[in-house]
């Protein structure tokens, strides 16, 4: 220090180089950092990775072979904003593990191994915006309460997986959605999808790639899109009668048929009764007129 109190421009060199030094050793191995973010893209990271400086908002582990997100690492970073985890090796094993991130808006798990999503699954992100899971192809069911408390929710994309069915209510019931990838999936189209199908003509949501959002099953609705596909099967669900619905129609004739028989029946028995109570009361008047 002068005799001023202010300090040397050695002091400050070396202030600023411990600063630097220290900003180095926290960035984790084979990463780089800047301020308040960590990209380790492309790093063919096994696991997590460790000494993830705490304020970091934007962590990027895109394009590595990391297969398990351990929630107790991830909830220091209270502050993560923006977490891409796009072409790893995730699997179905994500329950619970957000719970520490609550104020993630962007997530990103496409290109894994994701088998399901459940409610415990994003529960927790009340501030979520955008949620990429497309590509993964084992992704065969979405609860229908998935994304209850994601009310926030304006972009979600379920392109390319193995989803077969999507339950109406667990996208209509997002008030803020404005994007919503569909394509590309093995889509059943039978009557239980109606109300979806339905659902998509009349919401104001924007469906990408459209063209490619198509019936995969059954046959004689196989590559038809959606939601053109809604009148036909409308036409075969509400007007189409199949052999249960027959069966159905005949056991309710049989028993309309059987009901009115029986009720004739005791109608007539009740007619004979009281003609017959009639009948003697005339009778039993005329004796005692005699008399």
């Amino acid at each position: 220090m002068s005799p001023s109190g202010r300090p040397q421009p050695l002091s400050l060199m070396f202030l600023l180089g411990m600063g630097m030094a220290s900003e180095r050793i926290s960035c984790p191995s084979r990463c780089s950092c800047q301020y308040l973010e960590v990209n380790c893209t492309g790093q063919q990271l096994q696991e997590f990775p460790v000494a993830i400086p705490l304020d970091t908002r934007q962590l990027i582990l895109a394009v590595n072979n990391v297969s398990y997100l351990p929630a107790v690492e991830l909830s220091f970073l209270a502050d993560l904003v923006y977490l891409d985890c796009r072409k790893n090796l995730l699997g179905d094993d994500l329950d619970f593990t957000f719970i520490g991130v609550a104020k993630l808006v962007y997530l990103d798990l496409s290109f894994n191994n994701l088998t399901q999503v459940t409610f415990s699954t994003f529960s927790h992100l009340l501030s979520l915006v955008v949620l990429k899971i497309s590509d993964n192809p084992n992704l065969v069911a979405i609860e229908k309460d998935a994304f209850a408390n994601n009310t926030w929710l304006r972009h979600l994309d379920v392109s390319r997986t193995g989803l077969k069915f999507l339950d109406t209510s667990t996208v209509r019931d997002l008030p803020n959605l404005r994007f919503l990838g569909l394509s590309d999936n093995l889509w059943h189209c039978n009557c239980s999808f109606l109300d979806f199908i339905t659902w998509m003509t009349e919401s104001n949501v924007l469906f990408p790639d459209a063209d490619n959002i198509t019936c995969y099953t059954p046959e004689g609705l196989h590559a038809l899109k959606m939601p053109a596909v809604e009148t036909q099967l409308r036409f075969n669900c509400l007007t189409r009668l199949y052999k249960q619905d027959y069966i159905f129609l005949c056991l309710i004739g049989f028993c309309i048929f059987f009901a009115g028989t029986v009720a004739a029946w005791l109608a007539g028995i009740c007619a004979v009764i009281y003609a017959v109570h009639t009948s003697k009361g005339e009778e039993e008047e005329e004796d005692d007129t005699d008399t």
